[in-house]
Order: structure tokens, then sequence, then C-alpha cells
């Protein structure tokens, strides 16, 4: 059973001050809506402040209407961090935690005993975390890389897209990995929302959830930059704050998005219909999963978040 506020650590510890310039923005982000959330962002507000840091994605969707296992839809991904970047081949100190619960996440033991971590962590869906943990292995192993250890651990975690993406039909592939893999850049802010191994996932009753941000240290603490990339997948509207205030609690479902269609072969995986729209008998669910009851979607709030601290 997944435990509501189920949350899994990967702390990569590579420390220090980037000196790389944003790119622009494509929607407005924390730091531009001047929220009260405190602390002092780095240039990037992001994971990649951290120098060296390198994130990719490859994101999946396709298909609409019912779901056909092994067609879609399909609304997956996978995101790849390094530590160090793709080409440095240094481990960094490294551990974890689990809050609670019981998400995926291979290669912990490992990253106990040891205390380091070597290549890159992956984040994809529940049941595709064994293609993400051998595609970068296979990566790990190809070519001229020089290796700690003559045998692989890789960290791949993992939350369930399962309301809005066809889990069961295995659409993650090897090659979505090394893709992943390739297109990993630092210097610039990563994509947010719906990309990568976040594109299937729902953040307290909102569509997302990949997210990203930094803050620095003040010199007497070190000056040292922190980053954080999240894949959210858990947590009910009504739970959500935003800089202590209650945000979801006083958003009303009208001024929510909603499908504006009366369209009973179209499903709604997440929200509602719009007024005028809606279809006699049709069961609708609040769910944040985004499935409609007869998916067997997991209770109301429950659900994972990886979060991974550099």
């Amino acid at each position: 059973m997944r435990i509501a506020g189920n949350i899994s650590f990967v702390a990569t510890f590579s420390l220090s001050i980037s000196l790389t310039m944003p790119a622009q923005a494509t929607h407005p982000r924390e730091r531009d809506l001047v929220l009260p959330i405190g602390g002092t962002a780095g240039r990037l507000d992001a994971i990649t402040d951290v120098a060296g840091v390198e994130v990719g994605f490859t994101t999946l969707v396709s298909g609409e209407g019912k779901r056909v296992v092994g067609k879609g839809p399909v609304r997956t991904g996978v995101t790849i961090v390094f530590p160090r970047g793709k080409n440095n081949l240094d481990p960094v100190f490294a551990n974890w935690y689990s809050y609670n619960g019981n998400g995926e996440m291979t290669g912990t033991t490992w990253v106990t005993e040891g205390g380091f971590l070597e290549g890159p962590i992956g984040i994809t869906n529940t049941h595709s975390v064994g293609t993400v943990r051998d595609a970068i292995i296979a990566w790990e192993t190809s070519g001229d890389r020089r290796l700690v250890q003559p045998w692989q651990l890789p960290v791949a975690a993992e939350t369930y897209d399962g309301g809005q993406n066809d889990i069961n039909g295995f659409h993650v592939k090897p090659e979505h990995v090394l893709s992943a893999i390739e297109s990993a850049t630092g210097g610039v802010p990563p994509a947010e929302g719906n990309v990568g191994g976040g594109t299937g996932m729902t953040c307290f009753g909102f569509k997302g959830s990949t997210g990203t941000a930094s803050r620095k240290l003040p010199d007497a603490q070190g000056g040292y930059t922190v980053g954080v990339l999240v894949q959210c997948n858990t947590g009910v509207r009504a739970q959500l704050r935003i800089g202590g205030v209650p945000v979801g609690r006083e958003l009303a479902d009208t001024l929510l998005a909603c499908t504006a269609t009366n369209d009973a072969s179209v499903q709604v995986r997440f929200g509602r219909r719009c007024a005028g729209f809606e279809v006699p008998g049709e069961r609708s669910s609040s769910l944040p999963f985004g499935g409609s009851l007869p998916d067997g979607v997991m209770e109301e709030g429950q659900g994972s978040m990886i979060v991974i601290v550099a």
C-alpha cells in the first residue's frame, strides 16, 4: 500500500557556486512571482545551480480516449540527473532516506554501504524501474568509461502514473533512457511540469509534476549552493500550502481547469467537466492520480515524492 506523503531522498554532495546565467523561463516561476518562500535562490533557482549537475528528459505523450493496454494513452517518461555531469567519472558522496511508505529505489543498499554514488540517477514510472536501471548499466559499461567498481548498481526511482498512463504497456524502452542521458545538460534551468518521469504524475491535485529550485547559503555558512529536483505524485488539493498559506483550501472548483465536452467516450482523467458539459450518470472523481473510479486508482492523497538533493 502506498502511504500519503511517501518521500524518498537521494542526496549527492558536490556543492559549489554555479557561474552560469539563467535561460529565459517559459512560464512564471516562484522567484518571478516573488512568493514568500524564504532563502536566497541561486542564479537559476534550479538544481543545475550546483556546478556539474546535468539533467535530461525523455517525455512520451501519445494517444487519447479509453485505455488499451500496449497502445495507450501514453503519458510517461524518464528523468536523468548526473551529479557531476556525464563526462565526469568521479563518484560523489551520497545517502538516501525514506520518510515512510514503500516507493521503489534501486541501488540504495550499495549507497548506504559504500557511501557514494557512481553515474546518474534515473526517475520514471513504477513499472519501468527495471528498464531504466538496466539501460543505465548498459550506458555505463559501454565504450571506454573508467569505472570505480567492476559492477554497477545504479539508482533508479519511481512514482506511479497508472491513472493517466498505460503503465502496463511498458512504453519506456532502453532507447528512451539513453536519449535522456545524452540530452542531459547543465548551466540552464531544467524543464518543469509534464516532462520526463513526471509526465503522468499529479501533485496536490494539480497536473505536474517535475520541479526544481535552489538556495545559496550565507557566506558565514560556507556560501554553498543547494539544489533540489522533485518528482511529485502525492497529496490532495486541500493540503497544498505555499509560503504557509493554505492555497489549496481557498481555490474553488470553478477557478480550476475543466473539460469542455459532453462526449462520454472522452474520459475525464483529471479534474472535471465544465458546467453545461456534464454527462448524465457519469461518476466523477477528484483523485490525485487522474483516473476514474473503475480504474482502481488509489485512495485520495496517497502517493510518492522523489526528492534529489545536490
